[in-house]
């Protein structure tokens, strides 16, 4: 029995266009050649921050993002950052007596503008808020504890098999893996995505799963 549904933020949730294209814009760079970048260091099993690394060698990104928010160029998030599918996903699974969460690495600031949106989840919460980030263990931890569920009637779900699939059923929660994004797409068809007990193309087919 599937009793909260907890979904990863970026490319489940969000769309990351904004996020990496004011990136480019900050940085004085082609949009399209911070989004190649970010795609070829994601096929090579890197971290996407590595695109900034590769674009400004030695920055510092914690004091880039200070320095954005200081500039009024920070963190945005409004309706056209979400998939058309989260609302009515969203609504349609607290209708089925499922607790919705919100959760993925993301910054204190990205919490708030979540919250910000008044969308149908029970919770927000970030890894900045939880002072551990996927796909380390603490996370978790700390998610199940702030959340108060038992793992074994949580399913997380989200694009990225290394950071959401693997680490949540480690964790003890059961796993959809969505077809979404960058991500989704290219380790769609891989081992690590086959640990998934789910596997879906949008988040409207989340009802069948948890009403089952």
């Amino acid at each position: 029995m599937i009793h909260a549904v907890i979904f990863d933020v970026g490319e489940t949730i969000t769309r990351d266009d904004r996020y990496w294209a004011t990136w480019a814009d900050w940085l004085g760079i082609p949009r399209h050649t911070v989004s190649a970048l970010v795609g070829a260091v994601v096929a090579q099993g890197h971290d996407n921050a590595e695109a900034l690394r590769l674009l400004r060698p030695g920055i510092d990104i914690a004091a880039e993002y200070a320095a954005r928010e200081a500039a009024g160029r920070g963190e945005r998030l409004d309706e056209s950052d979400l998939y058309g599918d989260v609302r009515p996903a969203l609504t349609a699974l607290r209708g089925l007596g499922a607790r919705v969460i919100i959760a993925g690495n993301q910054t204190i600031r990205a919490a708030e503008l979540l919250r910000g949106l008044n969308l149908p989840a029970d919770l927000i919460v970030t890894s900045g808020e939880l002072g551990a980030a996927k796909p380390a263990p603490d996370f978790f931890e700390r998610l199940l504890t702030a959340a108060g569920i038992d793992a074994a009637t949580a399913l997380y779900v989200g694009d990225h098999p290394a950071n959401d699939i693997g680490p949540a059923k480690a964790a003890g929660l059961q796993a959809a893996h969505l077809r979404r994004g960058p991500w989704g797409h290219l380790w769609a068809d891989t081992p690590a995505a086959a640990e998934a007990d789910y596997h879906v193309d949008s988040l409207g087919e989340l009802t069948d799963i948890v009403s089952r």
